[in-house]
């Protein structure tokens, strides 16, 4: 076969459904086929460290791992030690810190535009992977670390950055190349800017912004809406909706070579259904793998045909901050309008996503009709998100972690029970997760949940402190099958870092400081002996 055939072939992947489904960018290349190498013409220079950071004392940092762990026979520093420690130390972000250039090192092809301000990445992944010069959903946790740290003008630059990206795109893409323009992630840009001006006080910046986070929102409402009819009554919710062909351009050979796993016309379906996955964050969890005849399968995502309790958790609760900010601002009208927004998601999510007799919330499977009763992290989201309506949900979702088993996972929460080989999946856990739980659980008013909140935060520091005292770095996820490693699966190896995680260790040891060990010995977190445990702990000391 001559090489023009094999070039023909490669191109013709998925020209049949490209006339129902447009390509997977706007721009192509010289070879004419989407995003598949194009190059942005303004490619902006980006460090090979895991933090750009600008410090206070320090100048520019060049960062290479994370959190300064205390001794592992001592206690964590109790709250307002803590918040000393991060002014004084070298290093409370990082290992071993180095003077380095701003964005010296590997060059970030094809990237959507250069940022004005300093920002930190993730990881990474966040730039020899995939391209990201950022991940929204990754800065929430981010910046909760960054202002335990004092380094609030970080976290405003940040926050400019994305700002700027609303203000040019409508919303903020995927990351940081143009075939990303597409896709969205999770709506957290509300929230982080709550965190933000909660830690400063900067009304001027809220105001002079707010109209762009209602135009973020407005992304959202006009182009990832569905309506779910249940109990007679037609309800508005929200879901990850990417309706453009093609394979992934990020991950084209995977998804062209995934595509030949199913029947020629449903090729265009899976690759718009993979971005979906992708825009959710969760890429990819047995959360989406709903569509077809085995469930562990890649080939059967159908992101788009789920109601995730998570995205309207956050929006849910971006609509309160929305309302409150402009009651701040002295905008009766547009408060009243977010307050009605919130109301009627928090309806729809008790109608549609609250299960009373399971204590939690569940996906909603488009297709099906019914909920999808498999056990995610996310079903505690609207708690969280404080998005219920009911004080007793707390101790209703202890319950439900008590009878699916979930407090019997000495190392954290578990993405999921099923192991797919999908990286959002068992056995993986994730620290967002963790954060979604725990903080979850500390709304309630019962000593009880409470303490099993401060226990899920002791299994996940001290799982992070033994896989830092070997590893000596952190990590995006976290295998806790077998005593607590690196995690697994999915489309690329496990990364050092890593933002989310530092963040959430920060803010536990911030919020529990005066109770953690960094110990090797693992409580125990059976339902019936949360006490002895604890006592338990404390002797060991």
């Amino acid at each position: 076969m001559t090489w023009e055939l094999h070039l023909l072939l490669l191109l013709g992947l998925g020209l049949r459904s490209q006339e129902a489904l447009p390509p997977p960018c706007e721009r192509s290349t010289a070879m004419e086929s989407s995003c598949t190498k194009f190059r942005w013409p303004s490619s902006t220079k980006m460090t090979s460290s895991l933090w750009i950071c600008h410090w206070p004392h320090l100048q520019m940092k060049s960062c290479r791992s994370s959190v300064s762990w205390p001794q592992s026979t001592t206690t964590a520093s109790p709250r307002n030690s803590f918040r000393n420690l991060s002014r004084v130390t070298s290093s409370p972000w990082g290992r071993s810190c180095s003077p380095g250039p701003l964005r010296t090192g590997r060059t970030a092809l094809s990237s959507c535009r250069r940022s004005r301000m300093l920002i930190c990445v993730s990881g990474r992944r966040s730039y020899t992977r995939s391209g990201k010069s950022w991940e929204r959903r990754d800065s929430y946790w981010v910046m909760e670390g960054l202002l335990l740290s004092e380094m609030a003008s970080t976290v405003k630059g940040m926050l400019q950055n994305f700002l700027d990206l609303v203000k040019t795109y409508g919303h903020i893409p995927n990351g940081g190349r143009i075939y990303y323009l597409q896709r969205s992630q999770p709506p957290l840009l509300t929230l982080m800017m709550d965190r933000y001006v909660a830690h400063t006080k900067d009304v001027a910046f809220l105001q002079e912004n707010i109209g762009t986070l209602a135009s973020e929102l407005d992304f959202w409402t006009v182009n990832r809406t569905v309506s779910v009819v249940s109990g007679g009554q037609s309800y508005v919710l929200n879901r990850y909706y990417v309706p453009y062909g093609g394979p992934r351009p990020e991950s084209y050979r995977k998804d062209a070579e995934l595509a030949n796993s199913v029947p020629e016309g449903d090729r265009e379906t899976l690759w718009a259904e993979l971005k979906a996955g992708a825009e959710s964050g969760w890429d990819f969890s047995s959360r989406w793998l709903v569509g077809g005849p085995d469930p562990d399968l890649l080939s059967s995502i159908r992101t788009s045909k789920m109601v995730p309790a998570d995205l309207n958790a956050f929006l849910c609760q971006a609509e309160e901050l929305m309302s409150n900010f402009y009651s701040r601002l002295g905008n009766d009208t547009e408060a009243t309008k977010y307050r009605n927004l919130r109301a009627q998601r928090l309806a729809a999510m008790e109608a549609v996503l609250w299960d009373e007799q399971k204590g939690a919330w569940f996906d909603y499977d488009l297709e099906k009709g019914k909920k999808n009763l498999e056990f995610y992290p996310s079903n505690l989201s609207p708690l969280w998100a404080g998005c219920f309506s009911d004080p007793s949900v707390a101790d209703k979702a202890l319950k439900y972690l008590e009878d699916s088993k979930i407090l019997t996972y000495q190392y954290g929460i578990p993405t999921s029970l099923r192991n797919t080989g999908q990286q959002w999946d068992f056995p993986n856990a994730w620290a967002p997760l963790q954060d979604l739980v725990i903080r979850g659980l500390a709304k309630s008013a019962s000593p009880r949940t409470q303490e099993v909140a401060f226990q899920l935060a002791q299994n996940w520091i001290k799982t992070n402190f033994k896989v830092y005292s070997q590893k000596s770095a952190m990590f995006e996820k976290y295998d806790i099958s077998n005593g607590g490693h690196p995690g697994g699966g999915g489309e690329y190896e496990v990364q050092e870092g890593f933002g989310w995680t530092n963040g959430l260790a920060l803010m536990l040891l911030d919020r529990y400081g005066d109770q953690l060990t960094s110990g090797t010995q693992l409580a125990s977190l059976g339902p019936h002996c949360l006490v002895a445990a604890l006592l338990l702990s404390l002797l060991l000391q």
